[in-house]
């Protein structure tokens, strides 16, 4: 029977990803979603009446066959304007006024290559341009009024009412108050007209978030926002759509998404780099916009496609002749957690951009550990080994107090079988004598879950961590060139060979095999059996530095495991097994006589 419905549950599991990946395959795709309508338009507003009055109407909305928004070229009588620090390269458009793109000088693009990563290197609009606002837009050429070494200034006038000058500067040496990574930008406008006007809505531009590969991690990217109390994060996929599993959560794909404010700060990410708006009042709300990044790939590449963030805005009506500035700050660098959460420079939750989950406290602290662990070794991988070995020596009492507990609990497996028998039709006398049997032996079924229940979340925690520390980013360790990606060493047959997981999984099959198994459950004990196996597939394309954390825990546990089998278990009662046995049944309100325990079976 054990094995007819092992076969059953295995089919039925193959049955569900089959029908997974073929309902994702043949579905046919769904409608596009409009992109939002702009708003963005000067209105000079009667001083007598109050009366608005519009220049021009809005256009309508868009109605093409992509749920996706289509990148942009940028103008090629362009001036590019440029500012750089030791960290950072600004280069900015006079299309715009705004930042074409900030190349990270300290984290090359591609592996064993010099060239700098470039954020926003394909863009639907410069960053911090405004967006949808014809005359003011990514098409408008604004004046350069002035650049110098650590600033640039950008002026251009809207209908001949209203004057918008763009500021920008960037701190040439960072200080405890000023991130090299941050650009500070002061927009003002003016009322150039006699009467009062007031600024309708608009929005700036967050970027463009590219994946940075086209792995599963490669595939994370997300906006983001804080209205000051809570963060709310847009991953991508929720606007990709699909078909779900077996129709279950299917959603159809959309273009963009609007969110409302207020927002304290907003952000675009990939896996690894991140921009952040933070504004000096508070924004109205954030739109988030499907960016397909490879005109020519299939709408069903999913690497393909990035998204853009916009931030909105509303200003305080402009008295005649009068001005009002919109200030900013704006992050574009790595994603580092010791340097995001420097409340100094940053907003008390600006590091949750990380976006390390339900976990983020094990995250928060691992990675800390494992940064100051670094500031003693050269390598990161080094770094890991240390941080796994101090978990396991903090964690030691706990783990010793569970193997002791496993080994007692396995000793008694034939008086408790003994139990079960002579009970079976009474089930308050069995659980009388069954705990009456472990208060005889001092143990504590409970015992063996506890290192799981302190290790587990560690686990997902190190896991979260990854996703977006670009303090890994292209750390090589022994043979694996990239800690952040799988140690893939080559390919058999189109399957990638990765070291790292298959020493994670034999660590786990001889842990499971030194371990005491109490129970003699056929069917429990072969699961047991399966578990390191899908554990290993399942882990077996994530990051090379969550394979070392594992392999290295899994090795220190091997060591500990062989030192407890030989230890002497002084706290065992030391009697035969008829005593416990007849006191178990004296407590159960039986005879003592005929509870002899049966002889285990050779």
């Amino acid at each position: 029977m054990d094995k007819k419905n092992t076969i059953i549950g295995a089919l039925l599991i193959i049955a569900a990803f089959g029908s997974l990946y073929l309902g994702q395959k043949y579905a046919p795709p769904p409608p596009a979603t409009p992109p939002p309508v702009s708003t963005a338009v000067v209105k000079s507003v009667d001083a007598a009446t109050g009366a608005a009055n519009v220049p021009g109407s809005p256009a309508a909305p868009g109605t093409g066959p992509a749920a996706f928004t289509a990148v942009a070229k940028d103008v090629s009588a362009a001036a590019v304007t440029t500012l750089e620090n030791e960290y950072i390269t600004v280069h900015f458009t006079n299309f715009g006024g705004a930042i074409r793109d900030v190349a990270l000088r300290k984290f090359p693009a591609e592996l064993g290559h010099p060239a700098s990563y470039v954020f926003n290197a394909v863009h639907t609009d410069p960053m911090l341009a405004f967006v949808d606002f014809p005359g003011l837009d990514r098409n408008t050429g604004f004046e350069l009024v002035s650049a110098s070494a650590t600033e640039v200034v950008y002026r251009a006038v809207f209908g001949a009412q209203l004057e918008v000058t763009r500021r920008y500067s960037l701190v040439a040496t960072p200080d405890a108050k000023h991130d090299p990574y941050q650009i500070r930008n002061e927009t003002t406008f003016r009322n150039l007209t006699d009467k009062p006007a007031s600024l309708a809505r608009f929005a700036l531009s967050l970027g463009t978030a590219a994946p940075v590969s086209d792995t599963v991690y490669g595939q994370i990217v997300s906006t983001g926002y804080s209205d000051g109390n809570s963060q709310t994060f847009i991953l991508r996929s929720k606007l990709d759509g699909g078909s779900g599993i077996l129709g279950i959560g299917a959603s159809e794909t959309k273009s963009s998404l609007a969110s409302p404010g207020p927002v304290a700060w907003a952000s675009v990410d990939n896996q690894f780099f991140a921009g952040i708006l933070t504004p000096d009042q508070p924004g109205a709300g954030l739109i988030t916009n499907r960016v397909k990044l490879l005109p020519a790939a299939p709408d069903t590449q999913h690497t393909a496609y990035g998204l853009s963030g916009a931030a909105q805005f509303d200003l305080k009506p402009l008295a005649a002749h009068g001005e009002a500035t919109l200030g900013l700050s704006f992050y574009v660098g790595p994603k580092e957690y010791r340097r995001l959460s420097n409340s100094d420079v940053f907003k008390a939750d600006q590091d949750k951009v990380m976006q390390f989950g339900f976990f983020k406290f094990f995250s928060q602290l691992l990675l800390t550990l494992m940064t100051w662990v670094h500031k003693s070794l050269p390598n990161w991988g080094l770094a890991i080994i240390v941080t796994t070995l101090i978990l396991k020596v903090v964690f030691l009492p706990f783990t010793l107090a569970a193997s002791r507990s496993a080994k007692r609990m396995q000793k008694i497996q034939p008086e408790m079988q003994a139990v079960r028998e002579k009970f079976k039709d009474n089930p308050q006398k069995l659980q009388a004598a069954t705990m009456e049997l472990f208060k005889q032996h001092k143990v504590n079924p409970l015992g063996g879950c506890i290192p799981i229940l302190i290790t587990m979340p560690f686990f997902f925690g190190f896991f979260q961590m990854l996703r977006s520390a670009a303090e890994l980013r292209f750390s090589p360790f022994l043979w694996a060139p990239d800690l952040a990606s799988a140690d893939t060493v080559g390919h058999v047959f189109g399957l990638p060979i990765n070291i790292m997981p298959i020493l994670m999984g034999a660590t786990m099959i001889i842990q499971m095999r030194l371990t005491p198994q109490p129970s003699v459950d056929n069917a429990q004990a072969k699961m047991l059996k399966f578990m390191p196996w899908i554990f290993t597939l399942f882990c077996y394309t994530f990051s090379c530095a969550l394979a070392l954390y594992s392999t290295v825990n899994g090795v220190f546990t091997i060591v500990q495991q062989l030192v407890i089998n030989r230890m002497k278990d002084e706290g065992d009662v030391a009697s035969p097994a008829g005593i416990a046995m007849e006191d178990a049944a004296a407590l159960a309100g039986k005879p003592m006589k005929n509870v002899t325990p049966k002889k285990p079976k050779k």
